[in-house]
């Protein structure tokens, strides 16, 4: 029997082995915010990789956005020395997940398998993708001891919530620079024929309107942020969002959807806060003088992030000049620069021959709508050579009864076995 199948066999014999492990992921209910359960992840990832002769590192991310003594922010990454020199082949998967959100009809932290499935908060995005690689670099190992290289595998913090106490973190540490790793698979949910080269930008901003407060009864005598911001969002619908629908990109962004620049509105707050639950009494009628609202604009490689910023500024300024009493600020909250690996990059070509092998047909190359950790790699740890490849479906993450089928996982892990093999052929 060929290498390939003899790794493609020991793959699917792990089988029971993968879908135990991702149940024991799962039901670690690592929900983030506020970032639960860290330390006990790692610790089970500790213990699983150390009886894989992995040398492991538990790693706080000490002072870093996020992180408290109630809430420590923490991070594992294991590494196993080939038997000659070689590249560092890197398997990084975030441990956070988010809320869990209503309307599931499965235990959100069961792991529950049914259909062919594993059900579970994280079971897509990314559970299954995190013991996908770790089952893979362990048939590796079994059937290529004495492989060239080294092979790391991270769990790591707070993806969801930017990464800023994972990937981050790590990365100015040092811990994905080119001199110490080569190539990087990131096993997000995005199919597990589709190779992910990078995402789109991002740019989030608060916006505040101001006016006067004044009695509810004579609202004549006040000056009504709300209103004032009623109108910011009436001329993003009048010439922003139309302006933003023109734009498209030649990125393989999926879906389609996401091929054209985009705006969210994130979030709208003004007037009185709101009550306790338990609080029964009628608000007090108060003229609102501070209204919040929250955008999340995301961007294309074509696009300067100059542009995108004076697009705001010139629609809160086009306000300005038809409103007497109109003021406001705005402040930035957060920007990521789009990102792309190029096609014929080494770690590209690797998983591509790798899917043909399994799947007999070429992978599809994407570019995610949203960013992952691929940004941190990329801008902080000046490493290019990167890309997202994992079992699980996009649609599904965040979603109620979200899931990952056991084989897409099998031949998910398959295929990265396969490129270890290629990537670390001695």
């Amino acid at each position: 029997m060929e290498l390939t199948e003899k790794l493609k066999v020991e793959v699917a014999a792990r089988r029971d082995d993968l879908v135990a492990l991702t149940q024991d992921l799962i039901r670690v209910p690592t929900l983030n915010p506020p970032g639960d359960n860290y330390r006990e992840i790692c610790d089970y990832l500790d213990r699983r990789l150390l009886r894989s002769g992995f040398h492991t590192e538990l790693i706080r991310a000490k002072g870093a956005i996020g992180d408290s003594d109630k809430h420590p922010r923490w991070n594992i990454v294991a590494r196993r020395e080939g038997a000659t020199a070689g590249d560092c082949v890197h398997f990084n998967s975030h441990i956070d997940v988010v809320e869990v959100g209503h309307g599931w009809t499965t235990d959100p932290f069961g792991g529950e398998v049914k259909d062919g499935r594993i059900y579970g908060r994280g079971a897509c995005d990314m559970k299954g993708g995190l013991a996908a690689s770790i089952v893979a670099a362990e048939a590796f190992i079994a059937i290529c001891p004495d492989y060239a290289g080294a092979i790391e595998i991270s769990g790591t913090a707070d993806e969801e919530s930017g990464g800023f106490g994972g990937v981050a973190y790590l990365a100015e540490k040092g811990y994905f620079s080119p001199e110490r790793v080569q190539h990087v698979i990131i096993p997000e949910p995005l199919n597990k024929d589709r190779i992910c080269l990078g995402h789109r930008g991002v740019w989030w901003a608060e916006i505040e309107t101001k006016g006067e407060i004044a009695h509810g009864s004579m609202p004549f005598l006040g000056d009504c942020a709300v209103r004032h911001m009623g109108a910011v969002v009436a001329e993003m619908e009048e010439s922003l969002f139309p302006a933003l629908a023109q734009k498209r990109t030649s990125m393989p962004v999926v879906p389609d959807g996401a091929k054209q620049s985009t705006l969210n509105i994130n979030s709208i707050h003004g007037g009185e806060a709101e009550q306790a639950g338990d609080y029964t009494g009628l608000p007090s009628p108060c003229v609102p003088d501070r209204c919040r609202m929250v955008i999340d604009r995301r961007f294309l490689i074509e696009e300067d992030i100059a542009e995108v910023e004076a697009e705001i500024r010139a629609v809160l300024e086009r306000v300005r000049e038809g409103r007497e009493t109109f003021d406001y600020d705005i402040r930035e909250l957060h920007r990521v620069l789009p990102t792309m690996t190029e096609r014929d990059a080494p770690v590209v070509a690797s998983v591509a021959k790798a899917i043909e092998a399994t799947f007999g047909r070429e992978p599809d190359y994407v570019v995610s709508p949203g960013t992952y950790d691929q940004k941190h790699i990329d801008r902080i740890g000046r490493l290019k050579n990167c890309i997202a490849y994992g079992p699980g479906i996009l649609d599904l993450a965040h979603k109620p009864d979200e899931y990952v089928g056991i084989e897409d996982m099998v031949q998910s892990a398959q295929v990265m076995a396969l490129a270890l093999k290629d990537l670390l052929s001695n």
